[in-house]
């Protein structure tokens, strides 16, 4: 699959697909006889997980890390899943000073509301 192809697909700017290939979030992807980026159907995956953790809003060092430790094997699982554990505990924490900041904007919209005349 060409750069296009994923970045249709998946919803990311080519120079995103570039980025995080330099960066080393995406596993090394191959290149045609051209020189053309080829994705691969695994290479998606990475690029779906990739994006999914961003959208949630985990740091790009946190998920360089993540992919290192990923490449060196079966030896990094349990780093691995303290990462992933780490990063888990800090979204829910973000989550609920976001259903707190939800609730106060619900109160003030209700608020003016009741003022809007009848």
């Amino acid at each position: 699959m060409t750069i296009a192809e994923v970045s249709g697909k998946l919803g990311i700017s080519p120079d995103t697909l570039r980025y995080y290939e330099r960066i080393g979030l995406i596993p090394c992807v191959n290149r045609n006889k051209n020189g053309i980026r080829d994705y691969t159907e695994e290479d998606c995956k990475w690029v779906e997980f990739i994006k999914c953790m961003r959208n949630a809003g985990l740091p790009i060092e946190v998920l360089i890390e993540y992919v290192s430790l990923f490449q060196q094997g079966d030896a990094t699982i349990e780093v691995r899943k303290e990462l992933l554990i780490e990063q888990r505990r800090r979204l829910l924490s973000r989550m609920e000073d976001m259903q707190k900041t939800l609730e106060r904007l619900d109160y003030k919209i209700e608020r003016y509301k009741q003022c809007e005349p009848k």
